[in-house]
């Protein structure tokens, strides 16, 4: 499938002049049966009062390829580190204590009067305050696709970016933050990233950069 947006740019920086070498968050072997997308590398950290992701998946995310059984994929962000806020699970879940759930889902629509389908690329993201005992407890807080938000969403290929704003007062912040993620019928991954207060403003993720989107010299691992 054919996409006409920009390539995109997600780099490393050790200092303000050094590019340092792309490290993964964490990576995933996808089984070869898999129904839907799923992460197989990320590299998620701080970008000033953001959080930047890029997310590459083990086949397309949304758009022809996938149809009907595209990603539907959820990352838990526990920004300050802390079990003491945040979601509320089963005890002993790896979900306790996450702050933000970020939701990817490829969606496909079909016109009400005989037109084709309709495929995009759609984020959400939710609040998880400490009533939640499931992610859906969590407050809406932004709902973005590839089509309106592309300062904040973008795809290529395999790869989404994103940049998910963390300025909301009710989003606590820690210099280490915690990311869950749960592949259908594996176990939960989990991994420790900057928190942001930790210095991301110049040591982090650098996937939107001057105000635009540029080329991703490696998107794979």
């Amino acid at each position: 499938m054919k996409r006409s947006l920009p390539l995109l740019v997600c780099t490393l920086l050790a200092g303000s002049s050094v590019v340092a070498k792309e490290r993964s968050t964490f990576r995933y072997t996808a089984p070869p049966d898999g129904e839907r997308p799923v992460i197989v590398d990320a590299v998620i950290g701080p970008q000033g009062s953001d959080f930047a992701l890029r997310l590459r998946f083990d086949k397309a995310p949304w758009g022809e390829e996938c149809k009907n059984r595209c990603a539907n994929a959820t990352l838990l962000i526990d920004a300050d580190n802390s079990k003491q806020t945040g979601l509320r699970l089963a005890q002993g879940a790896a979900g306790n204590g996450a702050d933000l759930a970020i939701i990817i889902q490829g969606v496909r629509e079909y016109a009400t009067e005989g037109g084709g389908a309709q495929n995009w690329l759609r984020v959400k993201v939710r609040l998880l305050g400490s009533e939640a005992s499931t992610v859906d407890d969590g407050e809406l807080l932004a709902e973005l696709n590839h089509r309106h938000d592309t300062d904040r969403i973008q795809s290529e290929d395999k790869t989404v970016y994103l940049l998910i704003d963390t300025t909301n007062a009710a989003i606590p912040s820690g210099r280490k933050a915690r990311v869950v993620y749960q592949p259908p019928g594996g176990k939960p991954i989990q991994a420790t990233v900057t928190g942001l207060i930790g210095g991301g403003g110049t040591h982090g993720v650098r996937i939107f950069k001057d105000g635009n989107w540029g080329r991703a010299p490696q998107a794979n691992p």
